[in-house]
C-alpha cells in the first residue's frame, strides 16, 4: 500500500515498485491524503492508478495545503486537520486492506520540501504503528500490522540530472545520505508503465514548474535514466527477528 500526499506523487515515486507487484500478482492499493472525490484530479488519479493495477482511489479527504482548487466541497486543509483524525482515516484503510508493506513519504518531504508531504509522512509513521492495536481506533476495524514500511526518498548522489531543471524553476532540492537509503529498486522494465501513469495526471504535465512538466520536457533518454530507479529507506516495524525482509526480489 502506497501512502502519498497529492495525486502523482504515487506514479512518481513508487510507480514502477507498484506496477511490478501487481505485474507478479499481489493486491496493491494507494492511499492520496489531499485533493477530494469531487475535485479535477481525481480522475487523473483514477487513471493512473488502473495503468499501474493499484485499484481505485482512496481519499483521506483533504485539502492541498497551496491550492483551493483541491476541494471544491470545502474541506479542511491536511496540515489544518487535527492529526488525531487524521491518523484515524488512515488506520481504517491500513485495516481495511491489510497490506503487508507500506511506502510512504520521507522526512523531508522528498526533493521539494512540500509540506502535505511532510505530513503525510508523520500521519503515515503513526498510522502503521496504531493499526495493529486493539486499543486504538477500535471504531477503524480489526487490528492490522504491516510487517515493514519504507519512505520513499532521493539520495544525494542520484539526484543528478534532476537537481539542474528543479533548480532553474526555483525549487529547492532535497536529498539524503547515501547512507540513509536502505533499498534501491531497478524498475526499468517497469519504466514504461511508470511514466504511462505519470502522464495520465495530465493538467500536472502541462505545468512546466511541476515534476511530470519537467519530465516530460526532458530528452527520452535522460528521463528514462531518472524515472528509472525508485529508492526507500526502510523504517519501523520491522518482520519478528530471523526473518529478513525485502521489499522487491
Amino acid at each position: 500500500m502506497g501512502v502519498f500526499a497529492h495525486p502523482d506523487d504515487e506514479s512518481l515515486l513508487a510507480g514502477g515498485v507498484l506496477a511490478q507487484y501487481a505485474a507478479a500478482g499481489a493486491r496493491t492499493a494507494v492511499v492520496t491524503a489531499t485533493w477530494t472525490a469531487e475535485s479535477r484530479r481525481a480522475p487523473e488519479l483514477a487513471a493512473a492508478l488502473h495503468i499501474l493495477g493499484a485499484g481505485t482511489p482512496r481519499l483521506l479527504g483533504y485539502a492541498d495545503a497551496r491550492n483551493p482548487a483541491s476541494a471544491p466541497d470545502g474541506a479542511v486543509r491536511l496540515i489544518d486537520a487535527p492529526l488525531d483524525e487524521a491518523v484515524g482515516r488512515l488506520v481504517s484503510h491500513i485495516r481495511a486492506f491489510r497490506p503487508d508493506i507500506v511506502v510512504g513519504h520521507d522526512a523531508l518531504g522528498q526533493l521539494t520540501g512540500h509540506p502535505d508531504h511532510r505530513r503525510t509522512h508523520q500521519i503515515t509513521l503513526l498510522a502503521v504503528e496504531a493499526a495493529g492495536l486493539a486499543h486504538l481506533y477500535p471504531e477503524a476495524g480489526a487490528p492490522w500490522q504491516p510487517s515493514a514500511l519504507y519512505a520513499a526518498t532521493h539520495p544525494e548522489s542520484g539526484v543528478g540530472r534532476l537537481g539542474t531543471p528543479l533548480e532553474r524553476v526555483g525549487k529547492s532540492v532535497l536529498a539524503v545520505p547515501d547512507a540513509y537509503v536502505t533499498t534501491t529498486v531497478d524498475i526499468g522494465p517497469s519504466a514504461g508503465v511508470k511514466w504511462s501513469a505519470i502522464l495520465a495526471h495530465q493538467g500536472e504535465v502541462a505545468r512546466e514548474r511541476t515534476l511530470p512538466g519537467i519530465l516530460a520536457g526532458l530528452p527520452e533518454a535522460e528521463r528514462d535514466e531518472i524515472i528509472s530507479t525508485e529508492s526507500f529507506t526502510r523504517l519501523t516495524p520491522g518482520p519478528v527477528a530471523g526473518e529478513p525482509h525485502r521489499l522487491l526480489a
